[in-house]
């Protein structure tokens, strides 16, 4: 089924991508990770240790070994993944990127569900990137990764669990999910194709209160969102000068998911507790009239060291 727009025929998003179930994480070294987000929130850890996969990659039968937790970070489900030499999605992002957020999952409720997901995507001139399963006391596991990293900025995926996925942990952890990205229009098109929202853009004006690493920061961006899941999804198109935290991401890691937004109720306290751990304030500013409804302040913690994504504190006045 589609609609028709402008003698156009555009693809309808189905229902369950209106919900995440989960990120796929990957690392090269799991030990500071691990250990740097524990302190930071991630809860409910379980160890799951070496997982071998049964695969296919690109459609050639591969072998995936991997270390692996699973964690919440708050209503964030969190896979972690370190996996072992081989040729397949996982290793090609990392050489690619570095460690990072390499999918954004959601859940079916049946393998037909997914298998009609995949015959969709296929008329959409979208393959499957990857393919895998791993037994589980409820029955098979399968996860499929759709080909959209290069026009969609990140891998999107699907999981079929046997009587359902564990449920995340307590609300109120995660607001959003941010991207950045050097162009928006084509990015956009890509997600409007595939039924997911168009990215709506906006302007960021420069603040005096704006500071990187500490100094005056005169930064306008332009910034795009959806809003079809329990989280926002942020775009940010950055210039290249001044120097700024979001083009640092581009050259060490390159397109992708740059942060993730974490409320606080007191942002200063919250900022001090991050740096007695070590992290430090990379980049920082306000919005909206200052102490005022609809205002706030945000401060973006250098967590990169630990996972590839940093962390940005928010305290919005509402």
């Amino acid at each position: 089924m589609c609609t028709a727009v402008a003698g156009t025929c555009l693809a309808e998003m189905p229902d369950f991508y209106k919900r995440v179930s989960r990120v796929t994480w990957l690392v090269k070294n799991m030990d500071r990770p691990l250990e740097g987000w524990s302190t930071l929130g991630l809860s409910d850890v379980h160890e799951l240790g070496e997982i071998t996969f049964d695969a296919k990659y690109r459609g050639k039968p591969v072998s995936i070994a991997a270390r692996a937790i699973r964690g919440s970070l708050g209503n964030l489900t969190v896979d972690m993944l370190q996996p072992e030499a081989g040729d397949n999605a996982f290793t090609a992002f990392l050489a690619r990127h570095g460690d990072g957020i390499f999918s954004i999952v959601h859940e079916v409720a049946t393998t037909e569900e997914m298998t009609k997901e995949i015959e969709r995507m296929r008329g959409l001139r979208v393959g499957v990137l990857q393919q895998m399963t791993i037994d589980s006391n409820s029955g098979a596991i399968t996860l499929t990764y759709f080909d959209t990293e290069a026009e969609g900025k990140y891998v999107l995926g699907l999981i079929y669990w046997p009587g359902g996925a564990p449920p995340a942990g307590p609300p109120g952890k995660i607001s959003h999910i941010a991207f950045v990205t050097r162009q928006a229009e084509p990015v956009s098109a890509f997600w409007e194709k595939l039924g997911f929202p168009a990215m709506p853009k906006a302007h960021a004006s420069p603040r005096e209160d704006s500071r990187y690493h500490g100094k005056p920061l005169w930064l306008d961006f332009d910034v795009c969102w959806q809003r079809h899941t329990q989280f926002t999804y942020e775009w940010i198109i950055p210039p290249t000068d001044p120097p700024n935290l979001y083009a640092d991401f581009l050259k060490a890691h390159g397109e992708g998911i740059q942060h993730l937004g974490v409320p606080v109720d007191d942002l200063e306290k919250s900022i001090a507790e991050y740096q007695k751990l070590g992290y430090t304030a990379a980049q920082s500013g306000a919005w909206g009239e200052t102490g005022k409804k609809g205002s706030g302040r945000y401060a973006y913690m250098d967590t990169d060291a630990i996972g590839g994504v940093n962390a940005e504190l928010i305290r919005a006045i509402k």
